[in-house]
């Protein structure tokens, strides 16, 4: 068995453990650009402590290249948990991340998030410079 074969993939308005990617379609060479990456955009995702988002990875593949680098990872660690019990706690994280990032020729970003409950997720943007 292969991890890529546990990976799921899905459009992302119509399933809710799907990360979004959000920036340009077009970027500058070696010109820093904003990008946000989310899960549960059109459908909410729950944020539970039975029930979340554990993280979400960004890789960027070069257009030509047989390796993908890693660019991002994001934890979202709190989820309602409390010596009161679940979701009895103070804190709740949101499955969002927003970072900046420089490439300099044409590739995909790549998003990957983990749903403690529903597994691997993955999603993809090509860019264009």
């Amino acid at each position: 068995m292969k991890l890529g074969e546990k990976i799921q993939s899905a459009d992302w308005k119509a399933e809710k453990h799907v990360p979004v990617i959000e920036c340009p379609d077009q970027v500058e060479k070696d010109k820093f650009f904003q990008v946000k990456v989310s899960v549960g955009k059109e459908i909410p995702h729950p944020n539970t402590t039975e029930h979340h988002i554990r993280w979400i990875d960004v890789y960027f593949q070069p257009e030509g290249d047989k390796f993908v680098y890693q660019v991002g990872h994001f934890e979202f660690s709190a989820h309602g948990e409390s010596a009161k019990g679940a979701n009895q706690g103070p804190a709740y994280t949101h499955s969002e991340a927003l970072f900046s990032l420089k490439v300099n020729g044409p590739g995909t970003l790549i998003a990957l998030s983990l749903c403690n409950i529903h597994g691997l997720w993955e999603n993809s943007k090509a860019i264009t410079v």
